[in-house]
């Protein structure tokens, strides 16, 4: 289909004029006329302008027939939102199978971690991955595991590896849950997640470390959420003791010592 019946009712949701819409736009009336008519086809500059102004990809308005959406698919039209955060659509995985058709926890490694934008869904990106499998996982379940670089998740130290358990519905994930969040932008984070999508279309996400601020990401730049479920770490956690457990462990520590000093006497 052309792409001028999708502007034309994206103008028409917005209860707007074409002069209003190309005034906004810096475009002429008769231009922009023309791309709604399907008389001139808009350049890419201008699918640009298109997809920024009216908050939907480039890829919905060319090949998307919005007059067949319905309410609910309109509601996150109207709200900028392409992501389909319900996962109603069914988000393919590839996976990487034993043999005994077990399905393997993919591992990627920190070098292919900067490639994994790209690669997430590539079968061959995937499949030189190395891999490996915990038995005691959700047989019904798909995970993988992600390095971890900086200091902004204790206790989880850089040069740990998250597993993650990939989430279909992000609607489902409850605020203060860890994730393994992959966006556009900055590629693999672990962060604590606080779900915003009813009121903001984002998700806020936190570090364990306060010396990092807060920041939002919108929907639209996530590409895959994957809950977390353990870590493996090269280091032991530091162990710390409330007050009470302090104050036992040096009355042992004391007796000891007196034990010892009696030995030595007799």
């Amino acid at each position: 289909m052309g792409i001028g019946k999708n502007l034309k009712l994206l103008r028409n949701r917005r209860k707007k004029s074409q002069e209003e819409v190309a005034t906004e736009l810096g475009l002429t009336r008769s231009s922009y006329s023309g791309y709604e008519n399907n008389v001139a086809q808009p350049n890419l500059e201008s699918l640009i302008l298109f997809s920024d102004y009216y908050k939907v990809s480039i890829d919905d308005l060319v090949r998307r027939d919005f007059s067949s959406c319905s309410e609910t698919e309109w509601s996150a039209i109207d709200k900028g939102l392409n992501a389909d955060i319900k996962g109603q659509k069914l988000r393919v995985l590839t996976s990487m199978v034993n043999q005994d058709n077990e399905e393997l926890i993919e591992l990627v490694p920190l070098k292919a971690s900067a490639g994994y934008t790209a690669g997430y869904a590539d079968p061959d990106y995937l499949k030189v991955l190395p891999t490996f499998h915990l038995p005691f996982l959700s047989k019904d379940r798909k995970y993988r595991s992600f390095p971890i670089k900086g200091d902004s998740m204790p206790p989880v130290v850089e040069g740990s590896y998250v597993v993650g358990e990939f989430v279909q519905n992000w609607m489902s994930i409850r605020s203060g849950t860890p994730c393994v969040v992959v966006t556009k932008d900055d590629g693999i984070v672990f962060k604590v997640v606080h779900n915003l999508l009813d009121s903001e279309q984002s998700f806020q996400l936190c570090s364990t470390n306060t010396f990092y601020e807060p920041y939002k990401v919108h929907a639209n730049n996530i590409l895959e959420m994957w809950k977390f479920v353990n870590y493996i770490s090269p280091e032991l956690p530091e162990v710390r003791m409330d007050d009470n457990d302090l104050s036992k462990s040096l009355q042992s520590l004391q007796r000891e010592m007196n034990e010892l000093k009696g030995m030595m006497k007799s």
